[in-house]
């Protein structure tokens, strides 16, 4: 089932679960694909479904971990290639890709659990940053992608749509 952003909720719970329902479609939006649908870059730029998987798990990271002093894997940045982390190498795989958003997911969810939605932390270009707006950037930039994804999953089988239809 879908989750649903709760009606009367306080601000910290109805902005996690609204990314959190937009990180569900994420994976859903991979559901019953081969791993050659996955990998295939659909755009001129080269955009794949599991290359934006792989550049939100290292958003996630970015944003809740490293902006709040967490620790972190190594993320696929790269000052040379602003594009480094939305491709997938040769050599990694599907599995090791999805295992990489789970635990960026599993991190940032204990970053968000553990602060209050006024904590602040330093952003990656300097500035101050409230968990707020951390939240609200996400929720931004995870449904951007997901987005995205629709339009890739349409143009490999048809496949539309933000969630199962019950």
């Amino acid at each position: 089932m879908t989750q649903r952003v709760p009606f009367t909720a306080g601000e910290k719970q109805s902005l996690f679960v609204s990314l959190d329902r937009h990180r569900d479609v994420v994976l859903w939006k991979l559901d019953g694909l081969t791993d050659e649908q996955l990998r295939a870059p659909m755009t001129p730029s080269g955009t794949s479904l599991l290359g934006l998987v792989k550049h939100l798990a290292a958003v996630e990271y970015g944003w809740f971990c490293e902006t709040f002093g967490r620790e972190t894997e190594p993320l696929p940045f790269d000052q040379e290639d602003e594009n480094a982390d939305l491709r997938i190498d040769p050599h990694e795989t599907t599995d090791e890709v999805l295992a990489f958003y789970a635990r960026a997911r599993v991190a940032a969810d204990r970053v968000i659990d553990e602060l209050d939605i006024e904590d602040v932390g330093t952003a990656w270009f300097g500035d101050t940053v409230s968990l707020r707006w951390v939240l609200i950037h996400m929720v931004e930039e995870t449904a951007r992608h997901v987005g995205h994804m629709d339009i890739l999953r349409e143009l490999i089988d048809g496949a539309t749509g933000d969630h199962v239809r019950e």
